[in-house]
């Protein structure tokens, strides 16, 4: 007779997951043993606010300065738009840690809206980069109401006012 017991018949899976944690501790697909890749700060920051721009809800990155520069960097004949404005990384060989700063449309839930830029810039920059997302810090600075934007066009007469 042969023993079927259920413990007969498992592998052995302690030995090799195990073998596999040891392999994942001293490999990553960033640090091998071909060589390591390192990737910078800014690489992080601009994938981290491309994905956070992505998100319905969002009106813009960045505290009331920065976007004010933001603004006014735009102006400039050939400039770029800078895509990390709003965004600060923390970036190790394996991992990344990423704040936000963000102004988010009014009457949008700010929890679902949350959820939703956690979800969306972790998946970019983990497949992106190859480096585990251990934190995305959300900070909502303010909430973009559509009269300030009216507001603001008001002060512009669109037609002069005498001939």
């Amino acid at each position: 007779m042969s023993d079927t017991s259920p413990q007969s018949q498992q592998s052995p899976r302690p030995a090799s997951s195990s073998a596999v944690a040891k392999t994942s501790e001293s490999e990553s697909a960033l640090v091998t043993q071909q060589g390591k890749t390192t990737i910078a700060d800014t690489v992080v920051s601009k994938i981290a606010g491309i994905a956070t721009r992505e998100v319905s809800g969002v009106h813009a990155l960045g505290g009331g300065a920065s976007r004010v520069v933001g603004q006014l960097r735009e102006r400039i004949p050939g400039a770029s738009t800078n895509h990390s404005q709003g965004v600060s990384v923390e970036v190790g060989e394996r991992q990344a840690a990423i704040d936000l700063q963000l102004v988010a449309d009014y009457g949008v839930s700010i929890a679902d809206l949350a959820e939703s830029i956690r979800r969306n810039v972790i998946s970019a920059v983990e497949r992106m980069t190859g480096l585990d997302v251990t934190e995305v810090n959300i900070e909502v600075q303010d909430v973009f109401l559509e009269s300030e934007e009216d507001k603001s066009k008001d002060d512009e007469p669109s037609e002069p006012r005498v001939k």
